[in-house]
């Protein structure tokens, strides 16, 4: 089953006069969505109390909670030390997920810094490896899945491609596919049924169906410019991509049952639920 939603809080739940991410679960459930992506975007804000609390009230309105690692993760950085806080970051992730009854965890892979494009993905691809080695001597005894995520940045390392290839290295990790990323990446090229359905049919001889099947999606439009991605957008905008529903078309065709996050500029809820009566609407393909 596909499920959608957004991430964090947009304007209107503040609007309406909510503070609390606590409230959002009955919020969701109200509109009728499913998904819900909590950001630890600039660190561990949540006590771990109103952290379980979040994860029952998540499971009682039957949202997904999907978790987003902070930022500052670069798995490509030379510097030993801030390779080792990049772990400490995704391994305290793991353990909220545990907390908060959540199986997802997206992040950013990292950067090319001064290196050469190739230099930085082989530096991240070590340092990918002793994360997955790190991940498996902790035994943990519940089932996640690590979310690397595609990138929109020029210097960005996570085209779909890298994404995949590292992909490969545990049962765990499957990709976070963002597809506002993905078209800023490409230019706008992502227009058509079969614009999308290339990316999936690549993933799916790379790493197999069955990931590809459950895989994270990140949606919005972005406005991009010559070394990608600029700033997201609401569906309100109608100069930059991507349009929703041949992405749609596409899931429904291959019947894949992913978690859908919406990520525009302050409407994100309000996307999420169009996203929604899009792939309802469309007939079994």
């Amino acid at each position: 089953m596909v499920k959608f939603g957004p991430s964090g809080n947009g304007d209107l739940f503040y609007a309406q006069k909510y503070k609390s991410s606590l409230d959002a679960p009955l919020w969701l459930k109200n509109r009728g969505l499913t998904a819900y992506e909590y950001a630890f975007s600039r660190g561990f804000n949540i006590s771990d109390f109103n952290a379980k609390l979040l994860g029952e009230k998540c499971k009682e309105n039957k949202i997904e909670l999907s978790l987003h690692a902070p930022y500052y993760i670069n798995l490509a950085n030379p510097d030993k030390k801030m390779i080792d806080k990049s772990f400490n970051y995704i391994l305290t992730c793991i353990k909220y997920l545990n907390t908060m009854g959540a199986t997802r965890i997206v992040f950013h892979p990292g950067s090319c810094g001064n290196m050469p494009r190739k230099e930085a993905f082989e530096l991240l691809k070590l340092n990918m490896k002793e994360l997955v080695k790190k991940i498996n001597e902790q035994k943990f005894d519940f089932k996640f899945y690590l979310c690397p995520e595609t990138m929109g940045k020029s210097q960005q390392l996570g085209t779909y491609q890298e994404i995949a290839e590292i992909c490969t290295y545990a049962d765990y990790l499957i990709p976070t596919l963002d597809f506002g990323h993905i078209n800023s990446l490409l230019q706008g090229k992502l227009k058509k049924e079969k614009d999308f359905e290339e990316i999936f049919t690549y993933l799916i001889d790379k790493i197999g169906f069955n990931k590809v099947e459950n895989i994270h999606i990140h949606f919005s439009k972005i406005e991009y410019g010559g070394k990608g991605e600029i700033k997201h957008l609401t569906f309100e905008d109608k100069v930059f991509g991507p349009e929703f529903e041949p992405l749609a078309r596409v899931i429904k065709k291959l019947k894949l049952n992913p978690v859908i996050i919406c990520e525009s500029r302050g409407s994100q809820a309000e996307d999420a639920n169009e996203m929604k009566q899009i792939y309802d609407n469309i007939k079994e393909i």
